[in-house]
């Protein structure tokens, strides 16, 4: 029988969703990982953007484990910020930057999670203050919410790009059919919802 490890349970799911969502920007170009696709500008870069500031804050800041030894990038924390700043990136900002820095917010979130019992507690400063205090399960559990949810939209975003569908390399989760076989599905689909709208 098998010992049940909580901890390791969780980091798995919060690796997959990472891994995930950084797939999404495999093969494509400058152009196409930051191209908003949504009337709110939903992008695949700024996706991972956002989610790097999310793991920093969340397994750092709050458990007083900063991660920043240097000046941290002018989106995170300044005095005024801009609106959304997080979700999409500058032309100055390459890819490279924005993956390495999320790649290095799971080592640090990684170590956060290794150092502290799920049972650690914690205070989410940006949080209202009857709500701050939290424990490392609950910042976790709120975390692979995210990241999965944001992997979901990267999904979608892909998919509307060029068709690229699935969840992680080698496991897709997809029928094997062919284009065709996906078209007429769709059309199948587009004549179900014209007749239920009567």
């Amino acid at each position: 029988m098998t010992e049940p490890n909580p901890k390791a349970d969780l980091l798995r799911y919060l690796q997959e969703a990472r891994d995930a969502l950084v797939w999404k920007l495999d093969g494509l170009s400058e152009y196409d990982v930051r191209r908003p696709l949504t009337p709110t500008g939903t992008n695949l870069l700024g996706l991972v953007k956002h989610v790097a500031g999310v793991e920093l804050g969340y397994f750092g800041d709050t458990f007083g484990r900063p991660f920043f030894g240097k000046e941290p990038p002018v989106w995170w924390h300044t005095e005024e910020p801009e609106s959304n700043a997080d979700m999409w990136a500058t032309a100055d900002e390459s890819r490279e930057q924005i993956v390495g820095l999320y790649r290095q917010a799971w080592e640090h979130s990684d170590s956060t999670i290794a150092s502290l019992s799920l049972d650690a507690v914690g205070h989410v400063p940006w949080w209202p203050e009857e709500r701050r205090e939290v424990t490392l399960h609950h910042i976790l559990v709120r975390v692979i919410s995210d990241t999965h949810r944001h992997a979901g939209h990267a999904d979608i975003l892909r998919e509307l790009m060029d068709g690229s569908a699935g969840y992680l390399p080698g496991k897709d989760d997809m029928p094997p059919e062919d284009q065709a076989w996906w078209a007429a599905h769709r059309e199948r689909l587009e004549r179900a919802a014209r007749e239920a709208e009567g």
